[in-house]
């Protein structure tokens, strides 16, 4: 069957993964955009925060573009992630209506306290841990309004090549003198994951499937204890082990003290800790994977297979 998609995003982590892999789909045009200029085919460079067109009518949009950070103004949160949504909801109504993926995240969901089991029907909001999620929720709304076909997708903690926020910054950590392990009730986090070839092929399962239902949590289906995923990590790539147990709690008030202080010097990088890492790496997040088995089948690739690869690829950067 002959379609094409369009990839917004396509200079990122998600989109750019997902631009390569559909170049080797037989009988798939697709196109990527994306603000960043790239000396690539088939891509072109746009601000999809404003009415844009292109000589493109697609089957299938996937919308991966997206501020993805845990810190950020508002206003470049609700530029990046709202208003590009509200854009291409228009694109896509004087498109013709394709079937319109929104790449949104979990973190729509996320309390600071363990959550277990989460399913796509479990509360989003009213409150949020940092305006990325609250930004992405906001998308969702979006989206309800759009009259052609459309899904929501929420990975979870997606790894591997071209991740630059999730265990890279572990990494980062252990070999700047060390990370510790945030110790909280209820014992070790266990967390879902994903790796990027399998979420890259649940989208092109989604944009092929004949019908979907309205949302999808995203994972490996195998969730892992953190801490001991961490040392197992730090082991193989013969990195300082953790020696110091913070209490969640204490680690939540430094990153408070920590947020204020750039927010009054009004600093444009990131601090080097904020309440959503903290609670990212201190708090059990695990899903429901049985909605996504049921309509897009098994993960491509294991935790185990994905863990591998990542040391793999670590080892082959650090030798480079």
């Amino acid at each position: 069957m002959s379609m094409r998609i369009l990839v917004t995003g396509a200079s990122g982590f998600v989109g750019g993964a997902l631009l390569r892999r559909l170049a080797d789909v037989p009988g798939v045009e697709a196109l990527g955009v994306a603000r960043r200029p790239l000396p690539l085919p088939h891509y072109v460079a746009l601000d999809l925060s404003r009415p844009f067109e292109l000589p493109f009518r697609p089957d299938v949009v996937v919308h991966a573009a997206a501020r993805v950070t845990p810190w950020g103004s508002p206003a470049q949160f609700r530029q990046q992630n709202v208003d590009t949504t509200a854009q291409v909801i228009d694109f896509c109504r004087r498109a013709g209506h394709p079937r319109l993926l929104l790449v949104s995240s979990t973190a729509v969901f996320y309390r600071e306290a363990h959550q277990y089991d989460l399913d796509e029907d479990s509360p989003i909001g009213p409150a949020f841990l940092n305006e990325y999620a609250r930004s992405k929720a906001a998308a969702e709304r979006l989206l309800a309004s759009y009259e052609g076909p459309s899904c929501i997708l929420r990975p979870r903690a997606v790894f591997g090549p071209g991740d630059t926020v999730l265990l890279p910054r572990l990494l980062a950590a252990a070999r700047r003198g060390g990370v510790p392990l945030l110790v909280s009730p209820g014992g070790p986090p266990q967390m879902d994951l994903i790796h990027i070839d399998t979420l890259v092929e649940y989208l092109l399962r989604a944009a092929r499937a004949p019908q979907l239902g309205p949302a999808y949590n995203l994972t490996s289906a195998q969730p892992v204890d953190l801490h001991a995923l961490l040392q197992q990590l730090l082991a193989a790539l013969q990195l300082p082990p953790p020696h110091r147990r913070v209490p969640t709690a204490l680690a939540l008030r430094v990153a408070s003290v920590v947020e204020a202080g750039w927010r009054a010097l009004r600093l444009r990088s990131e601090p080097p800790i904020t309440r959503f890492g903290v609670a990212a790496f201190a708090y059990s997040k695990t899903f429901n994977p049985q909605r996504m088995l049921a309509d897009l089948g098994p993960p491509r690739v294991s935790m185990e297979d994905g863990i591998e690869r990542f040391i793999d690829e670590q080892r082959a950067q650090w030798a480079a």
